[in-house]
């Protein structure tokens, strides 16, 4: 049966669909000798797709998992400057897999990687407005912090949606603990939303994604998804 071919490469595990994407227009993949375009579609039980000259990995058993990401690991598969990855710390998992979405270098928390590319782009797509929670510990709040976190702000040209926020604890310095729950996943959305309440954050840790929980898990340990917690974010 025909698909999308990049459907097919993030199928199997390569790359998710946007990233494939990216490598039909830079013309690195072919199909039965001739160059793709995006939308350009193939039987990958007939036809022969070649990635930089290669054949497409065979298929494997779709593996999901999360990862506690300690802050100074970038997410993307490769880094230009040599700086720690956190693919780096799920690399024995028994398969390539890829960071459904990213933490900034300096973020921690909760991190799925998954090398099933259709599961991988139904979480990243913006019309699923999946939720994601924060524990952020900041410097510079005062009374008017909160209201101000909770009003909606463009970021990049887009208009996000009001976040739900919580003060956990706070103290006379102007230190304080908040959980923010957004629905976008904007550049280093929480800090500059921060930044525009007048709040430095010192810390910030996803805790949640969707229903899915970090838990106990130990900073820089993953874990295999059970299979529960699959059929949640599904």
């Amino acid at each position: 049966m025909k698909e999308r071919i990049q459907k097919i490469i993030s199928a199997r595990g390569v790359a998710s669909r946007r990233h494939a994407e990216e490598m039909i227009r830079a013309g690195r993949v072919s199909c039965n000798g001739v160059v793709c375009s995006v939308g350009d579609t193939a039987d990958p039980d007939i036809d022969t797709i070649l990635l930089d000259g290669k054949s497409l990995p065979a298929r494997s058993e779709n593996l999901y998992l999360m990862l506690n990401k300690p802050r100074g690991y970038v997410t993307t598969l490769s880094d230009e400057k040599g700086r720690k990855n956190a693919a780096q710390l799920v690399a024995d998992c028994g398969a390539r897999v890829y960071p459904v979405g990213r933490l900034d270098m300096d973020s921690e928390g909760l991190l799925i990687f998954t090398n099933d590319g259709e599961f991988a782009n139904r979480l990243m797509h913006p019309s699923h407005e999946v939720k994601k929670t924060y524990c952020v510990l900041v410097k510079g709040y005062c009374d008017s912090s909160l209201e101000l976190l909770k009003k909606p702000i463009v970021l990049d040209g887009y208009r996000i949606k009001p976040p739900a926020v919580m003060l956990l604890n706070a103290d006379a310095d102007g230190k304080a603990e908040i959980q923010v729950t957004i629905h976008e996943g904007r550049n280093r959305q929480v800090r500059r939303m921060c930044a525009s309440a007048g709040m430095q954050v010192q810390r910030l840790i996803r805790i949640s994604e969707g229903e899915l929980l970090l838990g106990d898990l130990p900073s820089g340990k993953w874990r295999f998804l059970t299979n529960e917690e699959i059929a949640l974010l599904k």
